[in-house]
């Protein structure tokens, strides 16, 4: 078997978990030399799709491929996806509400720092989010519904409409429970807008 087609292998399995996409240190420990990549753009095998991430051209788009392009934009030194995606784009990922952000919202660490420029795309939020309030959904970190629903209050940048609606199908779906709602009813008091059906 050829070096190529063990990288090749290599790097697949990778991508298998990733929709496709690829870091340069990713390439790199599957056994692509830095001097080879340009050279894998060039013939078609590679996309560059941000500074440092690529995709395999071949590779199925998945539902979400903003979703991994992103997260890994995200990542640390040590390759780790810091960011956790949350508040309105966290209500979409779930289908708990109508709301169709233009930006891709994000949660970060406090201490979060990228040489280059903010992508356009991406909203950022400062904050420490416990492992207990997350889900994996497409391959990335999402904030849990009921995370989800005190982060966007606690914003105060959507209507009660959209709060009111979120809970609703959240309770709905049996993502959250009544006895959560109550609780964050009394530590926000704009929840008491909350009636009927909750």
């Amino acid at each position: 078997m050829s070096n190529i087609t063990k990288s090749y292998k290599k790097l697949f399995q990778t991508v298998s978990l990733q929709d496709g996409y690829f870091t340069t240190k990713q390439a790199i420990d599957a056994g692509y030399k830095t001097n080879t990549h340009s050279y894998h753009i060039k013939i078609g095998n590679w996309v560059r799709e941000y500074r440092g991430i690529y995709r395999l051209v071949n590779y199925p788009s998945g539902d979400r491929p903003d979703l991994i392009l992103w997260y890994l934009w995200s990542r640390n030194r040590k390759e780790e996806p810091q960011g956790v995606y949350s508040h309105e784009t966290a209500l979409s990922i779930h289908d708990i509400s109508d709301v169709n952000p233009d930006k891709l919202h994000m949660t970060v660490p406090k201490n979060f720092r990228r040489n280059s420029a903010k992508p356009d795309i991406i909203e950022l939020h400062f904050s420490t989010i416990k492992p207990n309030e997350v889900d994996y959904i497409h391959g990335v970190r999402v904030t849990k519904p009921l995370k989800t629903i005190v982060d966007i209050i606690k914003d105060e940048q959507l209507t009660e409409d959209v709060i009111k609606q979120a809970i609703f199908e959240s309770t709905n779906k049996g993502m959250i429970s009544k006895a959560a709602v109550e609780k964050i009813k009394r530590d926000y008091p704009i929840l008491n807008i909350i009636e009927g059906n909750l």
